[in-house]
């Protein structure tokens, strides 16, 4: 057992020497690493199934002699952990092929600073409404976790309040600041998000961050605790504004999208929309779409106007509304991207395309 948890220990310190966002331990393949976005191999030798369970076993003892099984059961594990002197690491184990396998996330101790990452203050400031429902959507490692750990931050750093957390698996560690700081990792703390979440209720939170709005329970719970003064952010893995509203909508059942519509057009504070893009230096710098409620806004969803909303931000001039092509059009004059990047993730390349 020493030998294989001095390998786990060798493997994620080569990776965080080379700034690794991700490891993948899979067998058949040299260990691989995600690198600004490239998938790098290290290492020439093929890994072999017994030493990808060796790695894996190495994993469970390190995360504090987890139990593996879970993970023998059914197939699939998540978990964090944590190495001293290191980083903090998101596990995600699965059987393929009959063997073992794993990704893991990397995650810095120290919460990141979001100028160095890119993020806008406006974005951090949206943590400053009191109340309501604050969404940051993108695709799975678009930086979402990341964007929302910084708007916690932000918070505990500023005001005195209680703010519960509930994730799966736990990433970044919050320290108690000006705020108490409850974190909450399902499996590990508690059964399911749509228990932790009624829990909190009843825990006098004035934030809940929700990792992620799954079903129709969770979603129903999350609007009920928005209009009763609690502040909620939660993440969905939709990209725009406009999809994300019709994606909520279209979890309920007919019978009750109509109070459902209404009561978003009242709860909706703000919807931030991100995607990683490569920069001129081949690293990887997030895009965003933001999008904070207005009056008029409100009306739209409220009148099943949402297909309107992509129009009205494409052209608005309010710094409260904008698109991920002005988004791209900025990073292309600031000179941090290529015209390449910016019409392949245009949402409307040919109108991107004349403003270039």
């Amino acid at each position: 057992m020493e030998q294989s948890i001095e390998k786990v220990k060798q493997i994620m310190k080569t990776a965080i020497d080379r700034q690794a966002s991700d490891i993948f331990i899979v067998a058949g393949r040299a260990l691989t690493c995600k690198i600004n976005g490239e998938m790098v191999t290290i290492g020439e030798e093929r890994m072999m199934p017994d030493e990808t369970s060796e790695v894996i076993r190495g994993i469970y003892e390190l995360a504090g002699q987890r139990s593996m099984d879970r993970l023998l059961e059914t197939g699939d594990d998540d978990f964090s952990f944590s190495l001293s002197g290191l980083s903090r690491f998101r596990v995600s184990t699965y059987k393929q092929r009959g063997s073992l396998a794993a990704v893991i996330r990397v995650i810095a101790f120290q919460l990141p600073d979001h100028t160095e990452l890119g993020i806008p203050d406006s974005i951090i400031h949206l943590a400053d409404f009191n109340n309501g429902l604050v969404l940051v959507t993108g695709t799975a490692g678009s930086g979402k976790s990341t964007t929302l750990a910084c708007m916690i931050d932000h918070i505990n750093k500023t005001r005195a309040e209680h703010i519960i957390t509930l994730e799966d698996p736990l990433e970044f560690v919050h320290r108690h600041n000006k705020s108490i700081v409850s974190q909450r990792e399902v499996v590990t703390d508690t059964e399911s998000y749509i228990t932790a979440l009624r829990a909190a209720l009843r825990q006098s939170p004035d934030v809940i961050l929700l990792g992620e709005m799954r079903d129709y329970e969770t979603i129903n719970t999350v609007m009920t605790a928005a209009e009763t003064g609690h502040l909620i952010f939660s993440t969905l893995h939709t990209l725009g504004a406009a999809n994300t509203v019709d994606r909520i909508i279209d979890v309920f059942p007919a019978n009750q999208q109509r109070q459902i519509t209404i009561q978003l057009a009242s709860v909706l504070q703000a919807i931030v929309s991100q995607q990683l893009i490569p920069d001129v230096n081949g690293k990887q710098i997030p895009a965003f779409e933001i999008m904070v409620m207005t009056p008029a806004i409100r009306n739209m969803i409220r009148e099943n106007k949402v297909h309107q909303i992509d129009g009205v931000m494409y052209s608005s001039q309010n710094p409260q509304l904008m698109s991920i092509d002005s988004c791209l059009l900025r990073y292309y004059k600031e000179g941090k991207i290529t015209r390449e990047t910016a019409m392949a993730y245009a949402t409307n390349a040919e109108m991107l395309g004349r403003k270039l």
